[in-house]
């Protein structure tokens, strides 16, 4: 750049790459349409699946679910990364509407670059799409309808909503009573309000001939009995869940132990069996009979425990461990003098699972924590298998939390955009243009759920836009008939705090793109 007289002035260092005004605003609508359009074939119970293949190895992932594709693929493009984060916080917070979230991005970015075109100024845009938020939000709390944890019928077609399009619909009944049944067990009601720990559902998965889902109040551990003397089955199971070694440690100080005859090292030898039996009797005396230890157990207490009729494991995780300890209604300890009743946890029946090579502790009353198991003929059914269990588990814990839901099928959104229309005209000026283009934003959700059920967009959505302009505001698409139904009659529901979520970080990232107007990008010092 240079001054009036001539000089040379050097503002920017080299390795700064300047994308000024337009450019820049073009250049990040460009990226949410992009993202918006990648994922939007994978909306809604028909929608596609996506292929991701990470090059240079055999890492193959065969999904629709719209956080595990952004996550995947790897953007480079700064406004792109803004839209992922969308996603991501979307996942973070309420475990589903992933694609939903990003696909309004990208819908808002686009209705904003038509304003553009007509002259109004980016600021604009971002005052009259807050207020459509702001409006939006409000108008979403009237449309939510409440819901009591003890709802189970209700809060299952919430689930099957969540899993509804995934490669699961075989099993998707059985898989929705098991998640509903996992998530009501571990909510814990305080007073009016009632929670839900995301940790205390564990999920573990195995490949297997048929695809099932099965719900165990309980733990299951990948491991198996370490001497064939243990009983493979146990009823009544008293467990212990000890975090120190079951085996003679070495002294902390460096010690010599000088043996001059046989018959001290006989004396030496019994009074190592003598102390590693006391460990073992340690047991029998508090009346345990399954030892879940996470570190090493010695041969000789193996024996004595398997004599016994106790079952035991060694080496178990820690994670494992206090999980255990937590669905049991026990506590971990240090070393066996430390056993007490109320540190020994109780289920009704411990399994030993030869074809899964795992110990099943299962029947626990009032179970803290439980585990659910999935199997699936292949290792990519299995995983999305449990992309969906989930998003069904996160999206039941959102109702429950909350006590209210909304309705699906593209509903809430043709219902915004009408009332948001009819909020526009009170505004007036040039707020008022962004407010509506703000409310035909929202029409992208039942456009694309017309169009990947095959279904003609501009005929449908003009079918939505007059079914809601009749009063009917939980009208929406069935995507297998092609027809405009009552979406509450139907039982498709989805949890409010996926729809606001989704309204908020999507409207959010398309105001923060809109008033960017220059991209400064400096490179490293390896890409200069």
């Amino acid at each position: 750049m240079a001054n009036n007289s001539g000089q040379q002035v050097v503002i920017l260092r080299n390795n700064v790459e300047r994308v000024p005004g337009q450019e820049a605003l073009r250049s990040n609508i460009m990226a949410a349409k992009v993202l918006g359009n990648t994922v939007r074939t994978t909306l809604g119970p028909r929608g596609m699946d996506k292929m991701l293949v990470t090059q240079g190895s055999d890492d193959i992932v065969i999904t629709n679910d719209g956080a595990t594709i952004l996550h995947q693929i790897h953007v480079e493009h700064p406004g792109a990364k803004l839209v992922v984060e969308v996603a991501e916080t979307q996942d973070d917070e309420c475990g589903d509407g992933t694609t939903t979230a990003v696909v309004l991005v990208g819908s808002f970015m686009e209705q904003a670059e038509h304003l553009i075109d007509s002259g109004v100024h980016p600021s604009v845009i971002a005052k009259g799409y807050n207020l459509g938020m702001l409006k939006a939000l409000e108008l979403l709390e009237k449309l939510s309808i409440d819901v009591t944890p003890k709802d189970k019928v209700m809060l299952k077609q919430i689930a099957k909503t969540a899993m509804t399009g995934k490669s699961i619909e075989n099993i998707m009944d059985h898989a929705c009573d098991v998640v509903v049944e996992a998530v009501s067990g571990v909510a814990e009601t305080t007073g009016k309000k009632t929670l839900v720990n995301e940790d205390d559902i564990l999920v573990k998965t195995k490949r297997s001939d048929t695809m099932s889902a099965e719900l165990i109040k309980g733990v299951l551990i990948d491991k198996t009995r370490l001497d064939s003397l243990m009983p493979k089955k146990i009823k009544g199971v008293k467990a212990a869940f000890i975090a120190g070694p079951l085996e003679i440690t070495k002294t902390q100080t460096k010690s010599k132990i000088k043996i001059t005859s046989a018959e001290q090292l006989s004396a030496f030898s019994t009074a190592e069996r003598a102390t590693l039996k006391a460990m073992a009797e340690k047991f029998v005396e508090n009346g345990v009979n399954v030892v879940l230890c996470q570190k090493g157990i010695a041969d000789p207490v193996q024996y004595y425990l398997g004599e016994n009729g106790i079952y035991a494991l060694e080496f178990v995780p820690e994670k494992d461990l206090k999980y255990a300890a937590k669905a049991l209604g026990g506590q971990v300890i240090n070393k066996p003098e430390d056993l007490a009743p109320e540190v020994i946890g109780s289920a009704g029946r411990l399994d030993m699972l030869d074809d899964l090579e795992m110990t099943k502790l299962s029947e626990c009353k009032n179970a803290k924590a439980v585990t659910i198991l999935l199997r699936g003929s292949s290792q990519h059914l299995v995983d999305e298998l449990e992309r969906a269990i989930e998003d069904a588990k996160r999206v039941v814990q959102d109702v429950i939390e909350d006590g209210s839901y909304t309705i699906g099928g593209g509903s809430v959104e043709t219902e915004l955009s009408f009332r948001l229309r009819e909020y526009a005209a009170t505004e007036g000026g040039r707020v008022q243009l962004a407010i509506e283009a703000y409310a035909k934003a929202f029409e992208i959700i039942p456009k694309t759920l017309a169009e990947n059920s095959g279904f003609d967009t501009v005929d449908k959505v003009i079918d939505l836009r007059q079914a809601h302009a009749m009063g009917q505001k939980y009208a929406g698409l069935d995507v297998f008939t092609g027809t405009v139904v009552d979406m509450k009659a139907q039982g498709v529901v989805e949890p409010k705090r996926v729809k606001r979520q989704a309204i908020q970080s999507a409207s959010e990232t398309a105001m923060l793109l809109i008033r960017v107007d220059d991209m400064m990008i400096s490179k490293g010092a390896g890409q200069m």
